[in-house]
Formats: C-alpha cells, sequence, structure tokens
C-alpha cells in the first residue's frame, strides 16, 4: 500500500486531470440509463400473475390499459375520440358503450347493470388499451398524448396514468433532492472543519463518486426511480466520513512528516486500514437487498454498494490528489472549528452506565412493540400526492363508479359458452365483485356476438384464452381484497386448472406476500452477514453480538416512532430501512470498539478506556451522523412521493438515533460486559492483554 499511496502523492496532476476526463463517459452513462417508474416489474417472472401480464400482452395485445373518464360529450364525439387515440403510437383499442348503441340508440336501452357501469349524468366511460407493458416508454408517451388531445374532458385512470404522473414528479424533484443534501452538508462541514475550503474540496470528491456510480449502472440496463432519487443522497450520507477521516489524518500528519507527499502518504496508509472494516460493513449491507424475491432490492443494493465501493477509491484515490494541489489554499481558508466539542459527554455516560442500562432495557419494551406494530401499506395509488390527475381520475372511478380493482380471469378457448356463463355468475355472487363482464353477459342480454364490434370481442377472445373482466369495490393490497383473489382463484381453477388470474390487484396481492416473506428474510440475513464480517475485523465473538444489539435496538426505536406518532409506512421503506441503517451506522459502533480495544491492550482500566475511547472517537461519529441526517432529512421533507420521502425520513432519524445509542448505550454495555469481551477477543488472555 506503501508503493501505491507514494504513487498518488507524486502523480497527483495526472490523477484530478484523469478524474475530470472520466466525468464525460459517466455523465453520457447516467444520461442514457433507462429509469423505472413502476414497482410491479420487479415482481418475480415465474408467479402466475406476471405470467398473466404476458398472455394480455401477447395474445391480447394489451399490455395494459386505462379507464378513461369522458365528460359531456355526445357519442358522436366519443367515437370521433376514439378514432383520435386509436391514431397514437402504443393505443391498441379504444372502446366505449358508443360502439354498441351508435350515436343514434340510447344508453338508457341496454340493461340496467350494464348501463350503470357505463354511464352517469353526462360521462361515459372508455376503455383504451396498449401494446405495450404498463411502464414502457410507449404506453407512458401515448397517455401523455392523450392527456394533451383531451384537455379538461376526460380523466384518465389506470396504473400507467398513475407512473407517468411518479415519472413527472421524479424527474422535476431529483435535483432538488441532491442540492437540498449538498447545501446542509456544506453547512455541517462548514461548521465542523477548519478550512473555507476543505468542504468544498470534499464534496466536490464525493461529487464524482456519485456521477461515476450513476454512470455505470448504464450497465444495469435500467434502475428504479427510488434507486436513483435517493442514491445520491445516501452514498453521500455514507461515505462522508471515510473523507473526513483521510482530512483529519492528513492534517495531523503535515505535524510529523517533512514533506505535504510523505504526510499524504502516511494519511493514505493509515485511512486504507481504518475504513476496510466499516467499509465491508456497509456494502455487505447494501448486498444483503440482492436476497430479495422482489428485485427492486437487488436494484437499490447493487447501486449503493457500488457507489461505496467508488466513494472509497474516490477518498483513497481522488481526494489525496486535490488536497495536496490545494494546500496553499486550505492553509489561506483556515478557520477556528464552529462546531463545539460533545467530548464531554463521555463522562457522563461512564458515570452513569448502570442507570443507562436500566433505562435501556426499560426502552427496549416499547421500542419492540411499537417496531412489531408499525403499519404499512401496499396501495401505491397512497403514495402519491391527491391532487395529481391519475389520483383525481382514479378517486372518481372509486366514488362514481365503484371501480377500485378491476382484474381479468384467463381461461382456455375451449369453454364452453355456458360454461362461461356459469362461472361468471358464480363470481358475480362474491361479495365486493360488483361486474362481471363476459360474452356470456352480453348473450344472456340478447346481444349476439355478431352485433358486437370486432374491437370488443377481441378483447374477451384471442388466441387460445377466454377473458372475463371482474371489478372488485375493495381497495387493492387489503386484507379483504387479497382474501377475495383467493376464492376467486378456487372458483376460477375448478373450471379450468391452468386459469390465471391477472390484473392489479392479483399483482399487489402477491406484492403482499412476497414483501413480508422479504422483510424476515432480509433482515436475518443482514444480521448475520455483519457479525461474520465483524467476528473477522473485531478478532472477537461477543463484540460483533453487542455492536449489532445496539444498531438493531436503534432500528426498533426508529420504526416504533413512526408508531407512536401514528405514521402509517409505504412497504418498501419498513424492509430496506433496517438494512441500510445497520450497514451505514455500525461505523459508528466500530470505531469506538476500536479504540476502546487499543486502550485497554495497552493496559488502561476498563472505565478509563471507555471514557477515553469516547472521547476519542465522539465528535467524528456526531459530525458523521450529522452528515447522513443533512443528506436524507432534507428529502424526507420535500418529496412529494411518499415512498421516498418516508424513506428519508427514516434514514435521517435513524442516523441520529443510532449516534446516541452508540454514545451512551454502548460505553454501558462495553463497561458491564468488559470481562467477558476481553476473554473471547484476540490478543487478550485470561481477561487481560496478552
Amino acid at each position: 500500500m506503501k508503493k501505491v499511496a507514494s504513487f498518488i502523492c507524486k502523480h497527483k496532476l495526472f490523477i484530478v486531470l484523469c478524474s475530470l476526463f472520466a466525468l464525460i463517459p459517466a455523465v453520457l452513462g447516467m444520461q442514457a440509463t433507462k429509469i423505472n417508474y413502476d414497482i410491479l416489474v420487479y415482481l418475480p417472472d415465474d408467479i402466475e400473475t406476471m405470467k398473466g401480464q404476458d398472455i394480455l400482452t401477447e395474445d391480447f395485445n394489451m399490455g395494459s390499459f386505462s379507464t378513461v373518464i369522458v365528460d359531456g360529450m355526445k357519442p358522436k364525439e366519443i367515437l370521433a375520440l376514439e378514432e383520435e387515440f386509436k391514431t397514437i403510437e402504443g393505443v391498441e383499442k379504444a372502446i366505449s358503450v358508443s360502439d354498441i348503441t351508435g350515436t343514434t340508440f340510447p344508453i338508457q336501452m341496454l340493461p340496467e347493470n350494464i348501463a350503470e357501469k357505463v354511464s352517469k349524468g353526462d360521462s361515459q366511460l372508455m376503455l383504451v388499451t396498449f401494446h405495450d407493458s404498463i411502464s414502457s416508454d410507449e404506453t407512458l408517451a401515448a397517455v401523455e398524448q392523450m392527456r394533451s388531445i383531451t384537455d379538461k374532458h376526460c380523466k384518465i385512470g389506470g396504473m400507467s396514468a398513475m407512473v407517468l404522473d411518479t415519472q413527472q414528479i421524479a424527474d422535476q424533484e431529483i435535483l432538488i433532492y441532491i442540492a437540498a443534501a449538498v447545501v446542509l452538508c456544506l453547512i455541517v462541514l462548514m461548521l465542523s472543519l477548519d478550512s473555507w475550503l476543505a468542504p468544498l474540496l470534499l464534496l466536490g470528491n464525493i461529487g464524482l463518486a456519485i456521477l461515476y456510480n450513476m454512470g455505470t449502472n448504464y450497465f444495469l440496463g435500467e434502475i428504479s426511480y427510488i434507486t436513483k432519487a435517493i442514491s445520491a443522497v445516501l452514498q453521500l450520507g455514507v461515505t462522508t466520513d471515510f473523507s473526513i477521516f483521510l482530512y483529519h489524518k492528513y492534517e495531523k500528519s503535515k505535524q510529523l512528516y517533512a514533506t505535504n507527499n510523505e504526510a499524504m502518504s502516511a494519511a493514505i496508509q493509515e485511512t486504507t486500514l481504518s475504513v476496510a472494516g466499516s467499509s465491508f460493513t456497509t456494502i455487505a449491507g447494501f448486498l444483503t437487498l440482492c436476497t430479495m424475491s422482489l428485485t427492486l432490492g437487488a436494484d437499490i443494493g447493487l447501486v449503493m454498494a457500488k457507489g461505496v465501493i467508488f466513494g472509497i477509491f474516490s477518498v483513497l484515490v481522488i481526494f489525496p490528489a486535490y488536497l495536496l494541489l490545494f494546500d496553499p489554499l486550505l492553509q489561506k481558508t483556515a478557520h477556528v472549528k464552529w462546531l463545539p466539542s460533545i467530548s464531554r459527554i463521555s463522562d457522563f455516560t461512564v458515570k452513569h452506565y448502570r442507570k443507562i442500562l436500566l433505562v435501556f432495557i426499560i426502552l427496549c419494551v416499547p421500542a419492540l412493540y411499537g417496531n412489531a406494530n408499525t403499519e404499512v401499506y401496499y396501495n401505491l395509488n397512497k403514495s402519491l400526492p391527491d391532487d395529481l390527475s391519475s389520483s383525481i381520475a382514479n378517486e372518481e372511478l372509486k366514488e362514481t363508479y365503484h371501480i377500485v380493482s378491476p382484474s381479468i380471469i384467463l381461461v382456455d378457448d375451449s369453454l364452453k359458452p355456458s360454461e362461461i356463463e356459469q362461472l361468471s355468475k358464480e363470481l358475480n355472487a362474491l361479495d365486493g365483485i360488483d361486474m362481471t363482464l363476459s360474452s356470456a353477459l352480453f348473450s344472456e342480454y340478447g346481444i349476439s356476438e355478431s352485433m358486437l364490434p370486432q374491437s370488443i370481442r377481441s378483447i374477451y377472445q384471442n388466441g387460445d384464452y377466454q377473458a372475463i373482466l371482474i371489478n372488485s369495490t375493495y381497495e387493492t393490497a387489503t386484507n379483504e381484497l387479497n382474501a377475495q383473489i383467493d376464492e376467486v382463484n378456487k372458483i376460477v381453477k375448478r373450471y379450468d386448472a391452468h386459469g390465471i388470474v391477472a390484473g392489479e390487484g392479483a399483482l399487489m396481492k402477491d406484492m403482499v406476500e412476497i414483501a413480508d416473506h422479504d422483510f424476515q428474510v432480509v433482515n436475518s440475513i443482514s444480521i448475520a452477514v455483519i457479525l461474520i464480517i465483524m467476528i473477522f475485523v473485531l478478532k472477537s465473538f461477543l463484540l460483533p453480538i453487542i455492536l449489532v444489539a445496539v444498531i438493531e435496538f436503534a432500528i426498533m426505536a426508529n420504526m416504533a416512532i413512526s408508531f407512536y406518532l401514528g405514521t402509517t409506512l409505504p412497504f418498501i421503506a419498513s424492509i430496506v430501512i433496517g438494512t441500510i441503517q445497520l450497514g451505514a451506522t455500525i461505523d459508528y459502533a466500530i470505531l469506538l470498539t476500536n479504540n476502546y480495544l487499543n486502550l485497554r491492550k495497552s493496559g488502561v482500566e476498563k472505565k478509563q478506556a471507555v471514557g477515553d475511547a469516547l472521547k476519542e472517537s465522539c465528535d467524528s461519529i456526531f459530525v458523521s451522523a450529522l452528515c447522513f441526517f443533512a443528506a436524507t432529512c432534507g428529502v424526507g421533507f420535500i418529496s412529494k412521493l411518499d415512498m421516498i420521502a418516508s424513506i428519508c425520513t427514516l434514514l435521517s432519524r435513524g442516523a441520529i438515533i443510532s449516534m446516541g445509542t452508540v454514545m451512551i448505550i454502548l460505553p454501558a454495555l462495553l463497561i458491564v460486559f468488559d470481562k467477558i469481551v476481553l476473554k473471547t477477543t484476540k490478543g487478550f488472555k485470561g481477561g487481560k492483554q496478552a
């Protein structure tokens, strides 16, 4: 490592120029990276509902559909609007009841249960189907063009409209997220560092690492909008402390070495050894998200793990070069640190460690209870503002037409009309289902197949399958709807063992089941992996258990606060928060523990060792936690997307809670378990220095 460090110092100008030239492919890669705004595509491909989506796309040319509410238009105008919609690239069909009644036949002449489902007052429903999937570029562009054509006459509901609104908000806000994170971190660094220029160099260095990370996302094919929105601020929050550590080591080394190059070489070597263990745990924490069945976890995990690697490379290679080149300006812009030291907390912690331990034990009860009872929601509509076009349309569909959770049942084409009719009747008899549309329904009311336009017939029958459209009045991702879908599946399987229930409701049911499983698995794996890594890093058996227990308590307390505040969280936040907070803040505990072990090895008594280790560590932990808080809290306040706002709010709060538990609870535990810790840690024998 010494040769590498010397090379970096000797060729600092070359490294700076390379870092700037590398921005060109990074920016190009970032612009070319496809962003996905549909969470449902991250469901496993082999589940039945996803196979149903493939059948709808390939056999029915219906990768997605939107329900359009047409206001104040006559049948002739509605038919003309249908034709205009059909000219839009990506639109397969545009169908309304006017295709059956024409311009002269009154809708009221249709059977009442059909008429009331397609028309209310001066408004009427239109079904628009799209060739491609819900979130494809072609489908989203088609929905956007439909909105521009219809102006105020129509409201477009459905998943694609919701995804389009999500895309537009996320694209508008992403730069604001980054700006807020940078400004708030800059304030923290200006107060905590001793130079006006150092924070700018530090943030500029991290900015390079973020751009490299975002540019290389191109090779992943695509990333989710959630990953895009939080990866930059998370990378900033997680890797800032590495840069601060190098800067402090460089400033101290300059007092010991004759030249700046020698001082920086020593700082690089010491920083490499110091951040190796903590960076491994952070990377491992992110990578455990890849074990989720919901592949959104892998999306976030890979990007963030890659971001930490780029951050470490940038800190150890690029940042030293910039510090050396701008060293004269660093000295000219020096100032006194304005952020007060909090090292006096060590005296309080050591003096009152028994009381702290008692309070910790008491607090475990509400933390466990609150964490276990925190409510989450799975309905994607709830993560969007109520004033969006899609939200307004979906709410009107629900209130006026009682269309809440439409689904499509796919059965074999060989089923007889009588069987389809009987199947439809059984489905319609279920509580919560108020509409069943099939070819048999029209026959029942004397509307023969030949009387229906081909555009309508092709919706119900195409290729090897027949389709039955059903509507549930239950909200998606609720226990009521999930139980209803189970009943629908049982009925369908009696008529066709290979029948499939497809659509948003069925997809969200799978999402609920998979997410619940992922929540249990990913947390267990992240704890196990980080424990194993820390056993090797700390060369101890008991210490990793204590450290993980402290951070897990912080995670439970963080989640419990949401429960006691009455906050319902989006499901993805509850899954990823534990793994990210554990991986990102365990570093605080490792830093304190390493200092404690070094002091104990040098023969310092346990209370004195814990107190001195805390004095040496607390300012670094404080600044690191403040930077993490600053990078994420702004996004939590700003974002209109609850999926993003909730994750960042939890992370910002989690950074402060983890800081508090490491500074107050961990020292108390180290004092209490000191003897056992020494017996189970390499380098000590019989509880004493080896």
